[in-house]
């Protein structure tokens, strides 16, 4: 588990490595005016050499604002991602929030070692003793985070929970 936790964290620092570079790069082009952008045939072509002084500097001015807004929403967006898809395994803000899904299949009951499937792609493996006799199909269930790391799987109607770990 300690390997998997490892390679899931180096990839997300990896693509947190590739992220901040390009996001930079994307920076460092927002600050140049579009006719250095363009080639001199492009800017003719586009009829921009038929702007004034002034015209080009609000043009300038509005294309850098967009494009270092544009820049930072997705990297915001890449960011929720990466914490959506690490829910589970790693605290990105300190802030553990419940995952409220379906087991995929049947359901029939708690067992340590057991492996419970949710509709959203996760897995989570039983890693404590703790019983619950019942057979159902697709129940709803919630992912509670517990002190230390600890998560708990809490099937809905039912008082009995499961210690468990996410595996995938």
């Amino acid at each position: 588990m300690r390997t998997l936790n490892a390679l899931l964290l180096s990839a997300i620092l990896t693509g947190s490595a590739v992220w901040a570079p390009l996001a930079m790069a994307q920076s460092a082009v927002a600050d140049q005016p579009i006719e250095q952008r363009m080639s001199a045939d492009e800017f003719r072509a586009a009829g921009l050499n038929k702007l004034s002084a002034s015209e080009l500097a609000t043009l300038n001015q509005w294309l850098n604002g967009t494009l270092k807004t544009e820049t930072a929403k997705a990297t915001q967006s890449a960011l929720q991602i990466a914490k959506t898809k690490a829910q589970g395994f790693f605290d990105f803000d300190g802030k553990r929030e419940s995952i409220h899904a379906r087991l995929v299949g049947d359901f029939r009951g708690f067992s340590q070692g057991r492996v419970y499937k949710l509709d959203n792609g996760q897995e989570w493996e039983q890693s404590e003793a703790a019983e619950l006799n019942v057979r159902l199909t697709n129940p709803k269930v919630e992912m509670r985070p517990g002190i230390l790391n600890s998560w708990w799987m809490i099937v809905e109607g039912y008082n009995t929970r499961a210690k468990v770990r996410r595996v995938k």
